[in-house]
């Protein structure tokens, strides 16, 4: 059973229910931890809004202040980043003068969120992992097709890229994507079909073995036929390597590789830097067809304005992205990152040609994957 409970003040987080307590807590798991509080009664809700309308009615002094609700439908990964950002910008609403603000955040595959929101998800924000899954979403009228435009750096408050993340010690001696493709060696990355970080794993492949005078098509099959399954999103896929314990390798966000060191212990794995590796970019974007007053265009507005504030860009890098702004942020946080050979998504024509061709119905992925 999915449940939706507050942890802190008007932050929410959603999970599968594990635990129940006596007091009528929940706990429930999201990602790699474990969380409990109070679960979020949405009838409650409604029944608190009839009241009021009924206490207007009787002629009750409306309340000075509303408060606003918006979802945020983001990626895998980003649980973490968007729990403390939630806590952070509500606090931040509040000092402007507004009410406390509800904030709700949805996970899951970037490309299945952008058609749970194209179906009819009512996200007010969608913090994705490419530009193509907000594209498509733009494609369905949902918000302008230049979207990107609207926020710096291409509307990507933070970046990240892919590495390896193996068991201590690196018993298999993977050092560079040569070594993925070695007898006995197994992979875990989750489905490019449904996952961002997926794509950026699979672009990063082919750039590599371009790279190399590699035959990419060629190498990235061999790749994937050491991959023993795959899951929907990229934090799926953290599970089955970090906690069910399959697989050799995990091509890994870089966040999420940092993550798991966190939170399962440095004793367990390796971080594994590639010599080529991709410079991914992951997009926000205000679903305009969603926002139905100007109070809650103002919320949606400020929550990514806000994104890029020397606050939520030290949070950004404390939470292990590659932020744009430093001046806040802990020096250790931003040194932590070593510099790389990054290529960009223009090397690949940009998400308009790299979607249809690489992950598009009968495209390369599908031309060289066979499941197993």
């Amino acid at each position: 059973m999915l449940a939706t409970i507050t942890i802190a003040g008007t932050v929410t987080a959603q999970g599968p229910v594990v635990e129940g307590h006596a007091d009528g807590r929940l706990t429930i798991a999201d990602g790699l931890r474990r969380l409990t509080g109070w679960p979020v009664a949405r009838a409650l809700r409604s029944s608190l809004s009839a009241l009021a309308l009924a206490a207007l009615a009787l002629g009750a002094a409306p309340a000075p202040l509303r408060a606003e609700t918006l979802l945020n439908v983001s990626y895998d990964p980003t649980r973490e980043l968007y729990r403390a950002y939630n806590e952070l910008f509500a606090k931040h609403w509040q000092d402007l003068g507004n009410a406390a603000p509800t904030l709700d955040t949805s996970h899951g595959g970037s490309g299945a969120q952008a058609r749970a929101v194209i179906d009819g998800l009512a996200a007010h924000v969608v913090t994705l992992a490419l530009a193509s899954d907000i594209d498509k979403i733009a494609a369905a009228g949902l918000l302008p097709k230049d979207w990107q435009t609207k926020l710096p750096h291409n509307s990507s408050p933070y970046t990240s890229t892919i590495v390896f993340l193996v068991r201590d010690g690196n018993p298999k001696g993977i050092s560079d994507w040569g070594d993925l493709v070695k007898d006995g060696v197994e992979v875990i990355t989750p489905n490019p079909k449904t996952s961002g970080g997926a794509r950026w794993n699979f672009l990063a492949a082919w750039a590599w073995a371009e790279a190399n005078n590699r035959d990419p098509k060629d190498f990235v099959g061999q790749l994937y036929a050491h991959v023993p399954v795959l899951d929907s999103g990229a934090r799926g896929a953290t599970t089955t390597f970090a906690e069910r314990g399959v697989g050799d390798v995990l091509l890994a966000w870089e966040n999420e590789a940092y993550l798991a060191l966190a939170e399962l212990g440095e004793d367990k794995f390796d971080i594994v830097v590639p010599s080529v590796s991709v410079l991914a970019e992951p997009p926000v974007a205000l679903v305009d067809a969603n926002i139905k007053t100007d109070a809650e265009r103002a919320l949606a507005t400020e929550y990514l304005s806000y994104l890029y504030s020397p606050e939520a860009q030290a949070l950004a890098y404390k939470n292990f992205y590659r932020a744009w702004d430093a001046s806040a942020a802990d020096p250790a946080d931003v040194a932590r990152f070593p510099k790389l050979n990054l290529v960009t998504i223009d090397h690949f024509g940009g998400w308009a040609k790299a979607q249809p061709d690489y992950f598009g119905d009968g495209g390369i992925f599908d031309q060289i994957y066979v499941p197993k």
